[in-house]
């Protein structure tokens, strides 16, 4: 690998071009404004039955401003980063801004709610990898997953690296300079026997190299997930017991935190949107937030807008405890902001998350299937159905049987249906919670699910 020189060199450069453009856009006329760069390299390769398919090398840099006159604002967007360019950006973005609609609740932060530290949270490896690694990366995954008994084709592996620096300036004072790298590896197989043919995959995402999971730790969690497949049946229609391993079990924590974004609320569009400090899991439930997690996938210390994140709860003790505020949506609900603003190009911020996790429970998974008795286990889920103002959901699984406690045959072509706010209600956490994406989740059972089968 060769070092990551070349990608952020002379940062200085970007912050004097982005106070060039916040110096044309307040001579234009805007009375705020805030400039946002962002400068990207990637490089991925794809291998296929034991040759490589194809690689992809892209680099890219795009600059977006924000201004503001008074309640309009208008943003505007460009690749092209020549100082010729920014006088007439900065008088397209002004001239936009005063023909916009008004916004009562636009506005950047003032210069005290700014965050007065910028952590390092290690989001940065400096190591570039050359196609010849990540073409014997590929390789290797494929070639692991290969191995399993009854895997009979590969869908394609890849392993992949990109880099990513970012600088902002505004006109309240925010001045930040990121940077952070990914590398990844996956690859999906099938499984073939007595003429039914089943698919399955797996994958490793960290910011460091040297934290992702080996090519053959992930090739063989493919072929082993996809060669057990084989066989599946469908179940009879019941009420039963469910349990969502880690994979899918996340799709509920999304669910969820996309139902307290200030702006679902506030548009009256959520299905939480009369919950808050209500018990909306089961008592002892907890969940996590956590920015600070040193080359945590999510991590981020400061927002978009500049402003401090805090590690929290959002969820104690089974009652709901917070909203997530952009600057905008807690003007509009009449809130303090929560540090939850996500960095727009040239637009106004939106709002998300950083490492979000639920709080493990004191029983393994088997020790929960042993309660239950029977019931299924969801390994895939696909064609969600999901009514976010009423909390109706539903989706199609592909999973295992658990009878007499124990896993037993696969099942598919079925589908789990239910009310959220039901289902969160009576949510157990098992103790298998792993920190493997930038939202975590262990193993999640639902006694008395709707499942539609045979």
């Amino acid at each position: 690998m060769t070092k990551a020189n070349e990608q952020t060199s002379d940062p200085a450069h970007f912050t004097a071009l982005a106070k060039d453009l916040l110096g044309h856009a307040l001579k234009g006329g805007a009375e705020a404004a805030e400039v946002v760069i962002v400068r990207s390299r990637s490089l991925d390769v794809t291998a296929r039955e034991g040759v490589l398919e194809d690689v992809e090398s892209a680099e890219s840099q795009d600059l977006g401003l924000r201004v503001l006159m008074g309640k309009h604002q208008a943003g505007i967007s460009s690749s092209d980063l020549s100082a010729a360019s920014l006088e007439k950006l900065a008088e397209r973005a002004c001239a936009m801004a005063k023909a916009a609609p008004e916004d009562p609740y636009c506005g950047l932060a003032d210069p005290d709610q700014l965050a007065k530290d910028h952590p390092d949270l290690d989001l940065y490896d400096p190591a570039i990898p050359d196609i010849d690694s990540l073409t014997e990366a590929a390789l290797a995954t494929e070639a692991a997953a290969l191995s399993i008994k009854n895997i009979s084709k590969s869908g394609g592996a890849s392993a992949g690296w990109s880099t990513s620096a970012v600088t902002i300036c505004a006109s309240n004072g925010f001045e930040a300079a990121r940077q952070k790298t990914s590398h990844g590896r996956s690859v999906m197989v099938i499984a073939e026997k007595d003429g039914a043919m089943e698919r399955d995959w797996a994958q490793s995402t960290a910011h460091w190299a040297e934290d992702m999971r080996s090519a053959e730790e992930v090739g063989q969690e493919a072929g082993t997930r996809t060669a057990a497949r084989l066989g599946a049946v469908k179940l009879p229609s019941a009420s039963m017991a469910v349990m969502f391993e880690p994979r899918t079990a996340r799709s509920l924590l999304s669910m969820f935190l996309g139902a307290i974004t200030g702006p679902s609320v506030a548009r009256g569009i959520s299905f939480l949107k009369d919950k808050m400090g209500a018990p909306v899991f089961a008592p002892g439930f907890d969940i996590i937030e956590d920015p600070f997690r040193p080359r945590g996938l999510g991590s981020s210390a400061v927002d978009g807008e500049g402003l401090a994140r805090h590690k929290r709860h959002l969820v104690k003790d089974g009652h709901l405890t917070t909203w997530l505020h952009s600057l905008s949506s807690a003007r509009q609900m009449g809130e303090a902001p929560t540090g939850h603003a996500a960095l727009g190009l040239g637009g106004p911020p939106g709002v998300g998350t950083t490492n979000v996790y639920i709080v493990p429970g004191a029983k393994s998974p088997d020790e929960l299937m042993a309660d239950i008795g029977n019931g299924l286990i969801v390994t895939d889920a696909f064609g969600p159905s999901f009514n976010a103002g009423t909390g109706d959901w539903s989706v199609g699984i592909a999973g295992f049987e658990i009878k007499n406690g124990v896993r037993t045959r696969a099942v598919n072509e079925m589908t789990v249906a239910g009310n959220l706010l039901d289902i969160y209600g009576r949510l157990i956490a098992a103790n298998d919670l792993e920190f493997l994406n930038s939202a975590n989740t262990p193993s999640l059972l639902i006694e008395g699910l709707s499942v539609a089968g045979q």
